[in-house]
């Protein structure tokens, strides 16, 4: 029997579209998803809700499966400790309910890029174009459904109606397709959310404390992880050998193959131009701090 190398097995070829073409188009997006993580009008709303920031964070991404406890949060979020999820869920659902928590997230979004943008632009064609865009794609990913469980809940949601919130449910759902793919990419390379996370922090590109106690993680059980990793010659003292830098640039290029399949309806000109839309909408929201303390999307 073959036995298939994680460093160099292929992604599925699942399409005929560029993956840097496509990537592009969500890299320059998904400022306008991620910065709800961050908006202080997230923590007004899941406080008046009766329950911390941190609670909603869980409950308002992983409300997409209903009710539920640690357990679907823990296995597709991946990269938190389950001890920290279970503190969260499914308490959190004694004090409110899922479609009650979504909208709390989606009425943040709505007022953070109000707040971020203006009204006079999200009521522009260029929104509405770019919003049109983005939703072709999220509503063409269903024929890649499989083994991609945060999309899928995600698919169950109401689309808003206002072009902003569609741009910004839109790309929720294409984060999420992307992430589900991401996961199978560390999955197959063999690599536990901590693991992943502990040489994303080497490579330099994310802050190790940021990123472990944001998880969850103790020091002792993140040094125990680079311990494995160095055994397994990824990591050295001074960062990732050239190993871990080859396991990391391919773990990215199946990531990019796997998310590529739901930007094929757009095309090479559909994509550049969402990214052309988009570029300046995110510019505006990064320069002005919505992302600060921010890590890359979905960075596991």
């Amino acid at each position: 029997m073959t036995t298939l190398d994680p460093v160099t097995a292929p992604a599925p070829a699942t399409t005929t579209l560029d993956p840097t073409v496509a990537r592009e188009a969500w890299r320059l997006a998904e400022p306008l998803h991620a910065m709800v993580y961050f908006a202080p009008e997230a923590n007004e709303r899941f406080e008046a809700l009766g329950i911390s920031p941190r609670a909603g964070y869980f409950a308002s991404r992983g409300g997409a499966f209903g009710p539920v406890g640690p357990g679907p949060v823990t296995a597709s979020f991946y990269n938190f400790h389950p001890r920290l999820v279970a503190r969260y869920l499914p308490a959190v659902w004694e004090l409110t309910d899922p479609a009650a928590v979504i909208q709390a997230r989606l009425d943040a979004a709505s007022a953070a890029l109000t707040r971020g943008l203006g009204t006079e632009t999200l009521r522009s064609d260029q929104v509405t174009e770019a919003a049109t865009l983005i939703r072709r794609a999220a509503e063409s990913a269903p024929a890649h459904l499989s083994g991609r469980p945060l999309y899928a809940a995600h698919t169950d949601l109401a689309w808003p109606e206002e072009p902003h919130l569609v741009l910004w449910h839109g790309q929720t759902l294409l984060r999420e397709f992307r992430g589900d793919g991401h996961v199978a990419a560390l999955l197959f390379a063999g690599l536990s959310g901590l693991e992943s996370m502990v040489l994303h922090t080497a490579s330099g590109e994310a802050d190790e404390r940021f990123l472990r106690t944001s998880r969850g993680w103790s020091q002792d059980e993140w040094t125990a992880a680079a311990d494995s990793l160095r055994a397994r010659g990824l990591l050295a003292d001074d960062g990732l050998t050239d190993e871990g830098h080859t396991l990391r640039a391919h773990i990215e290029a199946h990531t990019d193959r796997l998310a590529a399949p739901a930007y094929e309806v757009l095309g090479v000109d559909g994509c550049q131009r969402l990214a052309e839309l988009v570029r300046p909408l995110s510019r505006t929201l990064v320069k002005a701090g919505f992302l600060a303390g921010a890590l890359p999307a979905r960075s596991n």
